[in-house]
């Protein structure tokens, strides 16, 4: 199945959705090729970047999972190739 390499960025509003969020990351752990996390203290959220190689159906999904989690914003970037 051909993939494609992505980065959802996610910004973390409330810290009670973090545990939320990291059963989710668990869960499609096969797909992700690295993830970077920075706490930003100044506006009190947390900066985190997840990059991905999975099929476009797996990383809309996730994307979607991601996003309906309350206190999380996210977006999501793909390759053209």
């Amino acid at each position: 199945m051909e993939t494609r390499v992505s980065i959802i960025g996610i910004i973390v509003e409330k810290t009670d959705s973090v545990d939320k969020l990291n059963e989710l990351l668990h869960e499609y752990g096969e797909y992700i090729i690295g993830r970077m996390g920075l706490p930003y203290q100044k506006k009190n959220v947390n900066i985190i970047s997840i990059a991905l190689d999975a099929p476009m159906d797996i990383i809309n999904t996730l994307s979607g999972k991601i996003g309906m989690i309350d206190g999380i914003s996210s977006k999501l970037v793909c390759s053209k190739v």
